[in-house]
């Protein structure tokens, strides 16, 4: 019975316009949940009941906080659909969400960029791979681009002699971007390599599509051979493009090139810049460049007034 529940609850999602990475995550929950029904001999849609729902979330297969996060998600959409349609009550509406420990952001510096773009241009001579791997990491690492926007291009999303590219984004919005001039021509020279008009932007060696699989294989094959120890992702290049973004442009840019219909989004992905920092702590009044002053504002070793 769960199951034929499941199965009409998917339906009820896709008819709601739910995107396609929710769908796949409410699937493998919900097949968490059947297991989970299974081992505690609970056949029936009415036998689970808010204790079991609070064991499924927090114990079940040891889950990490994510999983847990993703779990209660579930639960509250499922359980909303039964009782929208008088099959059970709601009582996953009070699951509580677990708390995430919020971790310190990281991106790459200028030198490790840099070694990676010279990495890829080495390889991008006649190669078509080669090609196709260098202006992967030029659209993350100076755009930001998200992976299923990444994944989605096709060639006609590309105007390289008008500088534009348009993009598929979360939510199923639109929007286009001005691509640099660099980015332009080596744009240009990879869609005359490919030579095809309407085709997936990035394809693999058989012509299909390329997987978020086979961007993980390109990190790691490049991480293994920079000696970069940063676990190499998309997100990763996203926080390194508004990091540097932001040490010569505005906030509101920055947002309007990672995509944030939020000013508080973008400001997570734009980390303090050390070189404004360090800039400051120099023009601080109370500081000098021995910190080691006397009553007088005499610097003890030097003898000399503090500069501001």
């Amino acid at each position: 019975m769960l199951y034929r529940f499941c199965g009409k609850f998917l339906e009820y999602c896709r008819l709601a316009d739910f995107s396609n990475r929710s769908i796949q995550a409410l699937e493998i929950r919900l097949g968490e949940l059947r297991a989970f029904a299974r081992a505690r001999k609970l056949k029936s849609i009415k036998d689970i009941k808010y204790l079991h729902l609070v064991a499924f979330t927090a114990e079940f297969n040891h889950p990490s906080v994510h999983v847990r996060k993703s779990r209660v998600w579930t639960l509250r959409q499922f359980y909303h659909f039964l009782s929208l349609h008088g099959y059970a009550q709601n009582i996953a509406k009070k699951l509580p969400y677990p708390k995430i420990d919020k971790t310190v952001p990281r991106f790459l510096t200028q030198d490790e960029y840099n070694r990676l773009i010279c990495h890829f241009s080495s390889r991008a001579t006649t190669d078509l791979r080669g090609h196709r791997n260098l202006v992967i990491i030029l659209l993350l690492g100076t755009l930001g681009l998200r992976t299923s926007t990444l994944l989605t291009l096709n060639v006609t999303d590309v105007d390289s002699s008008c500088g534009l590219i348009w993009l598929q984004e979360k939510g199923r919005r639109t929007r286009s971007l001005i691509l640099p001039q660099i980015l332009c021509e080596i744009i240009e020279h990879y869609l005359n390599l490919l030579e095809r008009k309407q085709a997936p932007l990035f394809t693999t060696r058989k012509g299909k599509r390329i997987s978020q699989r086979t961007l993980q294989n390109i990190f790691r094959d490049a991480a293994d051979r920079l000696n970069i120890k940063k676990p190499l992702h998309a997100r990763l290049f996203r926080h390194t493009a508004a990091t540097h973004l932001t040490r010569v442009a505005d906030i509101d840019i920055t947002q309007n090139v990672l995509g944030h219909s939020r000013r508080a989004n973008t400001i997570k992905y734009a980390h303090l810049n050390p070189d404004q920092y360090a800039v400051y702590m120099k023009r601080h009044p109370y500081m000098c460049d021995c910190l080691n002053t006397n009553h007088s504002g005499r610097c003890a070793r030097k003898e000399t007034l503090c500069r501001p």
